[in-house]
C-alpha cells in the first residue's frame, strides 16, 4: 500500500499560527508519508528476497515511528481549523462530562498534559471496548499508544508545533489550539 499526503492548505491562515509554522509543519508530515512509502517498498523487496534478518527487523521496528507520525499528524490538522466556530457538540460535552464532572475539568486536564516538559503528543483517546474516555501522553510515535483506543483529540506538542511562533511559550501555543479546534470534526470521531 502506497500512502499520498493530504493537503492540509486550508489552514494557511488559521489565527494562532503563521504560514511559515504550518508550511514547515505540513514538510515535516509529508517526510513521514514518504518514509512510510519507502519503507512499505524495502520491506516487501526484503521479505520477497527471502532477506528477513536484522536489516528486515530494523526497517519492520522504524516503519511503526513514520506510519504513526504520519497517521498522528493527519489527526492533529484535521481537528484543527474551527476558528472557535460552534464550540463543542453536546454530545461531546455529556461524554467528557461524565468522566471528568464537567467539560471544563477534562479541557484543564489535557492542557495541563500538554504544557508539561517533554516532546510528544496529547490525546484524548477513547477505549472502543468499554467506551470510556482517557487522556494520554505519548511521548514518541512509535510506542506508548494504547491498544485499542481510538483518538478522539490530538495536538501535537513537539517543539516543531509550536517554537516557531512562540518559542518557549508552550502554553500560549496550547491556547491558539484550544482557539482553533473543529469541534465538529472532534464530535464526529466519538
Amino acid at each position: 500500500m502506497q500512502y499520498t499526503a493530504r493537503n492540509f492548505e486550508h489552514l494557511i491562515g488559521m489565527q494562532g499560527f503563521s504560514d511559515t509554522l504550518l508550511r514547515n509543519h505540513f514538510t515535516l508530515y509529508q517526510g513521514y508519508v514518504t518514509n512510510t512509502n519507502k519503507l512499505t517498498d524495502a520491506i516487501v523487496a526484503l521479505h520477497k528476497d527471502g532477506k528477513t534478518g536484522p536489516e528486515y527487523a530494523e526497517l519492520r521496528r522504524r516503519y511503526g515511528w513514520e506510519w504513526n507520525g504520519m497517521r498522528l499528524h493527519e489527526y492533529y490538522f484535521e481537528n484543527l481549523g474551527g476558528a472557535g466556530k460552534g464550540g463543542p457538540g453536546t454530545d461531546f460535552v455529556a461524554r467528557v462530562s461524565q468522566a471528568w464532572g464537567s467539560f471544563e475539568n477534562w479541557q484543564k486536564e489535557f492542557t495541563t498534559i500538554g504544557t508539561m516538559r517533554g516532546i510528544g503528543w496529547v490525546v484524548l483517546y477513547l477505549d472502543t471496548l468499554t467506551g470510556a474516555l482517557f487522556n494520554a501522553w505519548i511521548t514518541e510515535h512509535d510506542g506508548g499508544h494504547p491498544v485499542g483506543a481510538k483518538p478522539i483529540v490530538v495536538m501535537d506538542v513537539f517543539e516543531h508545533a509550536f517554537m516557531t511562533d512562540y518559542g518557549l511559550k508552550r502554553a500560549d501555543y496550547v491556547q491558539a489550539f484550544w482557539n482553533n479546534v473543529d469541534w465538529a470534526t472532534v464530535q464526529a470521531r466519538l
